[in-house]
């Protein structure tokens, strides 16, 4: 028979946003106790930023950044004002974690560790005697009369005034985040926008992409195009993988690529130089054929490509690999620089939750207060976290997501 523990808010995920919410309704004096079913807190939020965790962004414009969450962005405000960059930032070091910033916008723990994060939030909960339940399943959550009665677990029950959840979305399925907080709000009558992986890398079908992979593109420009059309330009660094490409400025664009795959295809080109125009392309090549002295085409673009990329660039341009650079002519000359300008390949997919940073989708904004992180469907459930329907870029924002919205539930759910 399951034992029962009685408390003021429970709290299921001891994740970023569970332990910002249970730490801050403890602080109000609320009795609080936290569930996670993994053998440690904080699985995740070890992971993040490379395993430095990108605390949040240094910029303290609420707007700046309601700006760049999207279109899902105005429902954050309020939890913004009430714990946002500022707040957090001084949260952190009131707690004695010393942060920095990198590329003018990336805040980062001092030491670039993000177990001293998360040493740092449990330092939060434990001050004010939350109780953390590890290796605690839950099962399911009891409702009747549009609330919550219970949450039933493998050995025990718990009984609590309120409930969030903050059981994160479905990437990294690896550290528990299998969407189970999804099925529960549905089964509890709230609606859920298709979950799908954000800040992923994209995925390619080219039949040569075992051959480069792990050959790394250096100051190129990507454009994403769909029917001829560009809809997306980054200019940065890439490298190809085993099944697409990946880098920074792909997997800040993926979400939209997602969004443009369920209209079509979507095909990429990469420009090699972004900064010299076509003509000037045609002179750098004519350039490396003068200082390579007259050899076989293959054996000439060493200086402009990455070696691995050579055959597959000149297969596309079809000129034979073998035909001697003095005898290149003008308009095959042009054919390579054009592809330096626009190397095509062929997009098929997003990399799958297994790799995504983040998911995108979740449940609906519309049921939810966008100041308390209350259901507007059951009047004791709270969410947080990236279980809702809110997601940003990479850069700290969907940190910053957590901290609000947790500190929002955790203050809604003590009172």
């Amino acid at each position: 028979m399951s034992s029962k523990i009685y408390c003021d808010v429970a709290v299921i995920g001891a994740g970023a946003a569970g332990l910002m919410a249970a730490g801050r309704a403890a602080q109000l004096g609320a009795k609080v106790v936290l569930v996670e079913k993994n053998a440690r807190p904080g699985v995740k939020l070890l992971l993040t930023g490379k395993q430095r965790c990108n605390i949040t962004c240094a910029d303290e414009s609420k707007s700046a950044f309601v700006s760049a969450i999207g279109d899902n962005g105005k429902f954050l405000f309020s939890a913004l004002q009430n714990f946002g960059v500022r707040e957090t930032l001084d949260f952190f070091h009131n707690l004695g974690l010393e942060t920095k910033v990198e590329n003018g916008t990336k805040v980062f723990p001092k030491s670039d560790k993000a177990s001293d994060v998360l040493n740092t939030l449990l330092t939060y909960i434990n001050e004010y005697d939350v109780q953390l339940l590890l290796n605690t399943a839950v099962k399911h959550l009891e409702s009747a009369n549009n609330q919550i009665t219970g949450i039933h677990c493998a050995s025990q029950d718990i009984v609590a005034r309120n409930y969030i959840v903050c059981t994160g979305g479905q990437s990294y399925p690896s550290t528990g985040s299998n969407g189970e907080g999804y099925l529960w709000a549905q089964r509890l009558g709230h609606s859920v926008v298709t979950p799908a992986p954000a800040l992923v890398a994209i995925c390619l079908d080219d039949p040569w992409l075992k051959e480069v992979q792990a050959v790394e593109l250096k100051n190129v420009q990507i454009s994403l195009l769909q029917n001829d059309k560009i809809f997306a330009q980054r200019l940065g660094d890439a490298m190809f993988t085993h099944e697409g490409i990946s880098g920074p400025m792909l997997i800040e664009v993926s979400k939209l690529v997602g969004q443009y795959l369920k209209r079509g295809k979507v095909s990429l080109q990469i420009d090699f130089f972004p900064s010299l125009s076509l003509n000037e392309a045609n002179q750098k090549i004519q350039r490396d054929y003068e200082q390579s002295g007259n050899r076989a085409i293959k054996n000439c673009l060493s200086q402009i490509l990455p070696r691995r990329l050579i055959p597959i660039f000149i297969a596309k341009s079809h000129v034979h690999p073998d035909k001697m650079t003095s005898v290149i002519t003008k308009e095959e000359r042009t054919k390579l620089a054009c592809l330096l300008k626009s190397f095509p390949v062929n997009v098929s997919s997003l990399g799958g939750f297994a790799k995504a940073i983040i998911t995108t989708g979740g449940i609906c904004l519309k049921e939810i207060n966008s100041k308390t992180m209350g259901s507007n469907v059951v009047s004791n459930l709270y969410f947080a976290g990236e279980v809702i329907d809110l997601d940003g870029p990479t850069g700290g924002y969907n940190l910053q997501i957590c901290w609000s919205t947790g500190y929002a539930a955790g203050t809604a759910s003590a009172t």
